[in-house]
């Protein structure tokens, strides 16, 4: 659990569950940009399932000392130029968390040297970005993937991907995912209030709940029918957006509906209620994710109702994160078990176009 005060930056859990699927030495990657605090998330991961860490670039100091404590044991070293962890032959995949608008050109740059990538999300900040990637990814072949932290690092959230796919709720008719952030305005970076930089509250934050209403329905497509942000408590950053939602309908027919904001009291003692409501044609579900008010400061538990009872079932500690391993193997053998490539850039896609949707809303 976060101390009190703390935001979802810091972010990075860890599993004993997470299995190992690679020899040491067997993949190779490295961790640059360390922007953002999810970067020891995505390391975390991909260390448990087997990785191996070999470099870290980054151009601050202080961020470089802090990754490099965190990590003394790996053996990591520290490359002087992005260049010289691109020209390394033994390199399969770059992991970042750079500036939201420096993750698009870079992970080109990335795919171009022949890398897979692996970014924090959000993925881009523009439409633009997004389609410049698609074209590189299908020309080298190389893996533009994102690290949407809600899901694959949520115990209680990837046990529900189970559930739904066994039937347990029947077809999905309807999501609601809310996701509250403590802002902890002093303690962020200068581009998290720069809306060019981090690319508005939807494109950013409402990525998670677009990755998790096409995983859990099983949709391709999707189309936005609401959008809207606003800045009501702040401000002194004009730039910041602090609330925002959207809904979206998919091509399986189900509706689902985000709220996210950085309205997250310090009362609470973990940096956001995060939760997902899903109702199905045979039940529904509501999955508590990092904390269950008033009863558990921990979390990762789900509440199932179905057409025979009603059962609170606990995660933590028990379902792990499998998606690293699956990530890790992907890589090697060129497969897309962990998450393809079309999700990956169609999540980024919805929650841009909704981004545009609430923009241009705002500025009429």
């Amino acid at each position: 659990m976060a101390a009190k005060g703390a935001s979802g930056q810091h972010y990075a859990p860890t599993s004993s569950l997470t299995k190992t699927v690679v020899q040491p030495g067997e993949f190779r990657f490295a961790a640059t940009h360390l922007d953002h605090g999810h970067i020891y998330g995505q390391a975390n991961g991909l260390l448990e399932a087997g990785a191996t860490l070999k470099w870290v670039y980054d151009s601050d100091p202080g961020r470089l000392k802090t990754f490099l404590d965190t990590y003394k044991e790996t053996g990591v070293r520290v490359a002087e130029r992005l260049e010289d962890i691109l020209e390394d032959d033994e390199i399969g995949l770059v992991a970042s968390a750079a500036v939201p608008s420096e993750r698009g050109p870079l992970g080109c740059r990335v795919m171009e040297a022949g890398k897979d990538y692996f970014t924090d999300k959000c993925p881009f900040t523009t439409l633009e970005q997004l389609a410049q990637a698609r074209q590189v990814a299908a020309t080298t072949d190389r893996k533009y993937m994102v690290y949407y932290s809600e899901r694959l690092h949520v115990e209680s959230a990837a046990y529900a991907e189970t559930l739904i796919r066994d039937g347990a709720i029947g077809e999905i008719v309807h999501l609601s995912i809310m996701g509250p952030h403590r802002l902890g305005a002093a303690n962020q970076p200068e581009w998290f209030f720069r809306k060019a930089q981090y690319g508005g509250i939807l494109t950013d934050i409402c990525s998670h709940q677009v990755d998790q209403f096409l995983q859990y329905t099983g949709s391709t497509e999707g189309d936005v029918l609401h959008a809207r942000v606003d800045n009501y408590g702040n401000p002194a950053y004009p730039e910041l957006e602090d609330f925002g939602e959207a809904i979206f309908k998919l091509s399986n027919g189900a509706s689902c509906h985000s709220r996210v904001d950085w309205f997250t009291p310090d009362g609470l003692p973990s940096w956001g209620d995060g939760r997902s409501f899903i109702v199905g044609t045979k039940g529904y579900m509501e999955i508590r994710k990092y904390i269950d008010v008033g009863r558990d400061a921990i979390g990762n538990r789900i509440y199932l109702v179905d057409q025979q009872k009603e059962t609170v079932i606990d995660c933590e500690g028990k379902v792990g994160y499998p998606f690293f391993g699956e990530f890790i193997l992907d890589c090697l053998n060129r497969t897309e078990k962990a998450m393809t490539q079309a999700h990956a850039f169609k999540t980024a896609e919805l929650s841009l176009k909704a981004q545009a949707m609430a923009d241009a809303r705002r500025k009429g």
